[in-house]
């Protein structure tokens, strides 16, 4: 039976969490000089790029939000943008990403198929106007693609990159098992009956 694209996208949101949790896990290992430590990358750290990360689902996940609520976009939306880096240690980064990563996923839980169509408003310069859709779809790209530069950094580390593929198919429940129990997650609650 297939399920709704809805569903798919609160799949994405729980993967975002999941890859976030794994990463961050080997992340927090490294001390302050390895997280800050001039890489090559998009951006020169990766301290920067979970900074980068972090900044950018604040920026989309308000947006998103002040929609479902009904609110005027944010009139001074470069806010989340006023500083590089708002966070210097692992632990407060991986924290405040656990956050907005549980927002994210509480969004996607309300949404419904009939709706995705509905339109959200960045206050940009240019207000920039997206369906739900393409909002989240864009979204779960960025952190992606970013993830993987972070995931490329790390194996100049003393930490071994942790794997991040292995979130959908159902065979591998038991590699993800452990994650799971540590964010209080079940097969279930994601995938259904």
């Amino acid at each position: 039976m297939s399920q709704p694209l809805s569903h798919h996208l609160l799949t994405m949101a729980y993967q975002n969490a999941w890859a976030n949790h794994r990463l961050g896990k080997a992340w927090n290992q490294l001390d302050a000089t390895e997280l800050a430590a001039p890489r090559t990358s998009f951006f020169p750290s990766i301290r920067l790029t979970l900074n980068h990360i972090l900044t950018c689902d604040w920026f989309y996940v308000d947006a998103l939000e002040r929609e479902l609520r009904g609110d005027e976009p944010h009139p001074d939306c470069y806010v989340f943008f006023n500083h590089d880096e708002p966070f210097t240690e692992a632990a407060a980064l991986r924290e405040e990403q656990a956050h907005v990563d549980c927002r994210l996923i509480a969004y996607c839980e309300q949404l419904r198929d009939a709706d995705l169509g509905r339109i959200v408003t960045i206050a940009r310069e240019t207000p920039q106007h997206d369906s739900r859709l393409r909002m989240l779809s864009h979204l779960f790209e960025h952190q992606i693609h970013h993830r993987g530069q972070v995931h490329a950094m790390l194996s100049a580390t003393t930490v071994k990159p942790p794997q991040l593929d292995e979130f959908f198919c159902a065979g591998e429940s038991g590699l993800r098992a452990q994650d799971f129990a540590e964010l209080g997650w079940t097969e279930e609650l994601i995938w259904g009956r």
